[in-house]
């Protein structure tokens, strides 16, 4: 699917039947076991993430967020 393919399914999720629920994923795991569950777009949290790692809000880098959100896609 090309980008504004994506962007197009996720502004769907907004208009559907249902109200748009968003788990908040902060690993990988759980985005797996979310996207099991049938949830159909994630969220993500830099303070969760980065406390994952042991380390603050803040204390990660952009190259840190834009690798941890390409293994969540």
């Amino acid at each position: 699917m090309t980008p504004p393919a994506h962007a197009a399914s996720f502004l769907a999720l907004h208009h559907g039947p249902t109200p748009l629920l968003l788990a908040n994923a902060w690993s990988i795991v759980l985005a797996r076991l979310f996207a099991s569950m049938g949830f159909h777009a994630l969220a993500t949290t830099s303070g969760g993430y980065a406390a994952s790692l042991g380390r603050l809000d803040g204390q990660l880098t952009r190259d840190d967020a834009l690798e941890y959100a390409a293994e969540l896609v």
